[in-house]
């Protein structure tokens, strides 16, 4: 029997578990000196540099007869930037008419930082001459602007949220498990989402990245996958606990059921994962911030299910086996 269980264990996660948490403290330290450096530097002291959703912005919207391109999408976007549009996003549909003898109209829409005061009228002016240039019958059919106001309301709102999906979280798996599973079910979460905030944090210093509701909602995903995963390993482990504590140390029971759920959270990963990487590469380019926010998410939360969470359930169960003989 003893045999048996010996060659069913492929990885002997437990034994270097100071390594695989020396590992995620090198991935964590360059996250956390991103963060605390635009938390330190900007004015708004927010760790990541905020969208229009959350800074206020305005949208143009032009009615334009050509069908709209890729090509024609990156070459605007090129041309809006040089003509004072910061980090404009541009986003194309059809607008199907009702006469049947009129061509449907293709609507651009163009969301940039907010343009209310008189630069900003001038800023408009020329990115409709650009246009009209450029694009025959091209006409500004509509601009709305969101003031910063609303956008600040709106980023308290996500904020609260999503300290309420991690309180819940935690007290489920409480009420669920042990008070230890729960906490340290927080503290993956926490790693997961501080890596992906980290990347955006880097992205948003050298290449001037900027998140907007889309990746709070790719935080949430990510919490709701680590979260799942978590539990999943969190579960064989109890199971086993009652099943092998008269035969096997913790540790040993731990490794063997990290080893019995490694398989499933591998494979439903790499699914995900496959499907993520063809949106991020053929998608369009208005979502690749949101699912590269995913994909690391994903990756990261299956790496720290297996190997966070588990080896630090090992050290926590060693120190109160420790505190309970004393």
């Amino acid at each position: 029997m003893a045999n048996t269980e010996k060659k069913k264990l492929k990885l002997d996660i437990v034994k270097y578990k100071f390594a695989w948490l020396g590992f995620s403290a090198l991935l964590l330290i360059p996250c956390i000196i991103a963060v605390l450096f635009l938390m330190i530097t900007q004015p708004n002291h927010a760790p990541l540099k905020l969208g229009i959703d959350f800074t206020g912005g305005t949208i143009l919207q032009y009615s334009i007869d050509k069908k709209i391109s890729t090509d024609d999408i990156a070459k605007m976007r090129t041309d809006l930037t040089n003509v004072g549009l910061k980090s404009p996003v541009i986003q194309t549909t059809t607008q199907m008419s009702s006469d049947d003898n009129t061509e449907a109209k293709n609507l651009v829409s163009i969301r940039t930082t907010f343009l209310g005061d008189k630069k900003g009228q001038e800023i408009v002016d020329k990115a409709t001459g650009l246009l009209t240039s450029e694009f025959s019958g091209a006409q500004l059919v509509q601009v709305n602007s969101v003031g910063p106001t609303l956008g600040s309301e709106l980023l308290k709102n996500t904020m609260i949220a999503l300290l309420l999906a991690f309180v819940a979280m935690v007290v489920y798996i409480s009420f669920r498990f042990h008070t230890e599973y729960g906490w340290i079910a927080l503290l993956a979460l926490i790693h997961d989402a501080l890596i992906v905030v980290g990347v955006f944090a880097i992205k948003g210093i050298f290449f001037d990245t900027t998140i907007d509701s889309l990746f709070i909602t790719a935080i949430l995903t990510v919490i709701g996958y680590s979260i799942n995963d978590t539990i999943v390993v969190f579960d064989r482990i109890r199971e086993n606990m009652r099943f092998l504590a008269k035969k096997k140390s913790t540790n040993e029971i731990i490794d063997i059921s990290i080893n019995q759920t490694l398989a499933r959270s591998v494979n439903t990963s790499a699914t995900t994962l496959f499907t993520l990487f063809a949106l991020y590469f053929f998608g369009g380019s208005t979502i690749k911030d949101f699912v590269l926010a995913i994909i690391i998410g994903v990756a990261i939360g299956t790496y720290s299910s297996i190997f966070v969470a588990g080896t630090t359930l090992a050290i926590v169960k060693e120190y109160m086996n420790k505190k309970q003989h004393a």
